[in-house]
């Protein structure tokens, strides 16, 4: 596997998806703005899309992947086996799930929008909302098991490139906005859960090539499929702890008009290199890792960690530096257009502001997760990722009533660096990572490359001061243009300082 050219391609077809996603939410912002429909289809969609966030990112593959790699390792027909057992048990979990929720619909939205249960048109509104999109939980969760199949085998172009088809739906019935008026949000939940049907039989089409779907609802718990669903639940909480907090800030933020689409908007941004950085990474990384430590290959173990870790600095300190200077003008570059008002571009760039404080602390979970996930240990990351939630929650509610929605990207930034600094920890006490000469240097010289490129950036924002004020009309253009000229710059300092090299592309692990 080369570990460069394999997260580069899940990059590619993960930026097109974030780069659709983008159009999306330009569309949602220009017809639905930060308003009371707003808040109602961003709580609505928040669900399913967390869940597919912590289902298709790579936490169901923490606790699969290592599993199914170990059995394929042994013999095919054994891991077939064991992944036919697992389909099944899920599905009828799924399906369980789902049919409860529905029935319990208000009291489920209540839980995770309390500040609506005074306003009886808003409650009711997200309520019916999020009964149309909540089977999307169960399609993007079967998709996510296809999607191990194919991350098992090395393949992970069409897992990556699965989350298109939602935004085109999305996008398609956003061009019809200005026709369906307030019928608009409903059309969209339903497009919501089209695309994750759609989504599946995407995967399944590819998976179809290494394992195929025998249904079987006779209950075959074995230790093997015990251990693995004894490992999922650590899994989807410590390696979707920002997505958690996330959740979290967004319940917490229903008590605040308009509060849930600022955060919902600034989310958005950041999440772009995040995927990269910290997703991307984690994905690839964990079937080889999975590999090597089955098969006890302790120096490729280590050259494999050294190396993700440095790619995911490399990619997300940069985007830190950038979203730091900048973060009002991309807002308002990318978003403030329609019902999208300067004072929500000035909140949503302070939510950024804070937010990109915490990028890297954001990946290196990710990575120092999967460091857990690839030895079999999910419970480890589960215990350091309940502390933080905790601790993001206490700063968050303690806070809230004085500061407003600014504490909520303030409190995951803080519980985030406490969460990757804990790992960290942890994985040098039990001597399941070490740092190599090469890392350190690396560091050192990606770091310096940042800062210049930073300073860069500032001064093309100043340059370009006119151009990127609300009222220009294609600001856009001029943020695009400051953003390439920056990553190019980026880029030729680091080739130059050799923070990077072009051998690394060709590298296999």
């Amino acid at each position: 596997m080369n570990l460069v050219k394999s997260t580069g391609t899940f990059g590619f077809y993960t930026i097109i998806s974030r780069l659709l996603g983008y159009l999306r939410d330009v569309l949602i912002a220009i017809f639905l703005g930060t308003g009371f429909l707003a808040d109602a289809f961003f709580v609505a969609f928040r669900i399913p899309n967390t869940f597919r966030r912590l289902f298709a990112e790579g936490t169901f593959n923490a606790a699969f992947v290592p599993s199914y790699t170990s059995e394929i390792a042994k013999n095919k027909s054994r891991s077939n086996k064991f992944a036919n057992e697992i389909f099944n048990l899920l599905f009828l979990v799924l399906l369980f799930l789902i049919l409860i929720i529905e029935i319990f619909m208000p009291v489920f939205v209540s839980l995770i929008a309390p500040g609506f249960v005074e306003d009886n048109e808003k409650i009711k509104l997200a309520t019916n909302l999020t009964r149309i999109t909540f089977p999307f939980l169960m399609f993007v969760s079967l998709s996510s098991f296809f999607g191990g199949v194919l991350n098992s085998y090395n393949k992970f172009a069409a897992a990556s490139a699965a989350p298109i088809i939602l935004n085109l739906v999305l996008i398609v019935i956003l061009f019809f906005g200005k026709y369906l008026n307030d019928d608009l949000i409903y059309y969209l939940a339903y497009g919501v859960s089209l695309a994750g049907f759609l989504q599946l039989l995407f995967l399944y089409s590819f998976a179809r090539k290494y394992y195929f779907v025998r249904f079987d609802f006779k209950i075959k718990a074995n230790n093997k499929v015990k251990h693995f669903f004894k490992k999922l639940l650590p899994s989807i909480f410590s390696s979707g702890v920002t997505q958690i907090n996330i959740l979290v800030g967004t319940i917490i933020a229903s008590f605040q008009a308009s509060a849930v689409s600022y955060l919902y908007y600034a989310d958005r941004i950041y999440q772009i290199n995040l995927a990269i950085a910290g997703i991307a990474i984690g994905v690839v990384v964990l079937p080889q890792l999975s590999k090597h430590v089955y098969l006890k290959k302790k120096n490729k173990i280590l050259q494999i960690q050294n190396k993700a870790l440095e790619l995911s600095m490399f990619l997300s300190l940069p985007a830190s530096v950038a979203l730091f200077i900048a973060s009002e003008e991309i807002i308002s570059a990318l978003f403030g257009y329609g019902s999208f008002s300067p004072e929500a571009v000035s909140n949503s760039a302070k939510a950024l502001y804070y937010f990109s404080l915490g990028l890297p602390a954001f990946a290196l979970i990710k990575v120092f997760s999967t460091f857990f996930f690839a030895n079999h240990d999910t419970k480890t990351p589960f215990y350091i990722s309940l502390v933080s939630v905790m601790l993001n929650i206490f700063i968050s509610i303690y806070y809230f009533k004085n500061i407003g929605f600014i504490i909520i990207p303030i409190a995951t930034t803080i519980s985030s660096w406490f969460n990757s600094i804990i790992l960290f920890i942890y994985l040098k006490n039990k001597n399941l990572f070490e740092f190599n000469k090469i890392f350190i240097l690396r560091f050192i010289k990606i770091i310096f490359a940042s800062i210049i490129m930073g300073i860069f950036f500032k001064y093309l924002i100043s340059i370009f001061e006119n151009q990127l004020s609300y009222d220009y009309y294609l600001k856009s253009f001029y943020l695009i243009l400051s953003v390439f000229l920056g990553l190019v710059f980026y880029f030729a300092l680091s080739l130059f300082i050799k923070a990077f090299k072009y051998e690394d592309i060709k590298l296999k692990y």
